[in-house]
């Protein structure tokens, strides 16, 4: 299968453990071809002529213990068609490794730093990792689906790959970093067929953040006062609360926190995320 154009980064947060891949390439569904995670294990990216079996068979070797360069070498080194393959992996450890085929058309390459490697083929030119690494590292201290989006983004604003765009992917894993805790894909975005899909995964991500999100201690704010009633005020305008019953008002609000899928955040009769409060605000605002 040839996978052409594609420019992608694998990485592991040194504060959060999460471990994650992103991906742009001139090529439909890149999402399901090109990045595979395991939490706790390790992420890795397969492109070039990709070998799909790089991403299950790298996960399984690296969760036996192997780093991550032991598991290119072993993954390549048993490979016939290595010369046209790329691959980047990174361990449960934040040890990077990639590899690029010397068939691989140019401009192909990769770079590496710490907890990180970068690697693309069909590129306009070496900047285009160079770019990713520089991103990637002065994204410090954010969320590593931030980190890595912003490290595709640098890599397109210098080029990206010389065929244009077509598809994205984003994937980070953490153990129960899912939905309900019961799933370790913290974030599992896809972008198959767009124009700008490294921009359209972006708005994904605010969307993902906003419904699947989970509350952070600075963003609960007490639900009393003006704040309650303002809650009141717009359940009722929005149809959910008919102000009957006194105590009515916070089972339409579970309701309404239901039917917009934002039942990972905070909302009890005491406290609510500030999140949920300003999207409650501007729906009644928007009816």
């Amino acid at each position: 299968m040839a996978m052409p154009s594609t420019f992608s980064i694998v990485a592991r947060d040194a504060e959060s453990g999460d471990l994650g891949v992103a991906v742009q390439s001139k090529f439909p569904a890149v999402g399901a071809v090109v990045p595979w995670a395991r939490a706790d294990v390790g992420a890795v990216a397969t492109q070039a002529l990709a070998n799909a079996s790089y991403g299950p068979r790298g996960l399984a070797y690296l969760h036996r213990g192997h780093t991550a360069g032991e598991t290119v070498d072993w993954l390549v080194s048993r490979d016939q068609g290595r010369d046209h393959r790329q691959v980047g992996v990174v361990d449960g450890h934040g040890r990077a490794a990639a590899y690029t085929g010397a068939a691989c058309l140019a401009w192909a390459g990769h770079a590496f730093g710490d907890g990180y490697a970068c690697q693309g083929n069909i590129l306009a030119s070496e900047a285009v990792v160079g770019a990713m690494s520089v991103a990637f590292e002065g994204a410090r201290g954010e969320p590593l689906a931030h980190r890595l989006l912003r490290a595709l983004e640098a890599g397109q604003a210098v080029g990206g790959d010389r065929r244009g765009q077509q598809s994205a992917s984003l994937l980070v894993v953490r153990a129960g970093g899912g939905y309900g805790g019961t799933s370790d894909r913290m974030v599992d975005l896809r972008v198959d067929d767009h124009r700008t899909p490294i921009q359209e995964l972006r708005r994904l991500l605010a969307v993902h953040e906003l419904l699947l999100g989970r509350t952070r201690s600075q963003d609960e704010l007490p639900l009393e006062g003006e704040r309650l009633a303002a809650v009141q005020e717009a359940l009722t305008r929005l149809g959910h609360w008919d102000g009957a019953a006194e105590s009515g008002w916070f089972a339409a609000l579970l309701r309404w926190v239901g039917v917009e899928n934002l039942e990972e955040r905070t909302v009890t009769a005491e406290r609510i995320d500030r999140l949920v409060y300003e999207h409650l605000l501007q729906q009644a605002a928007d009816r």
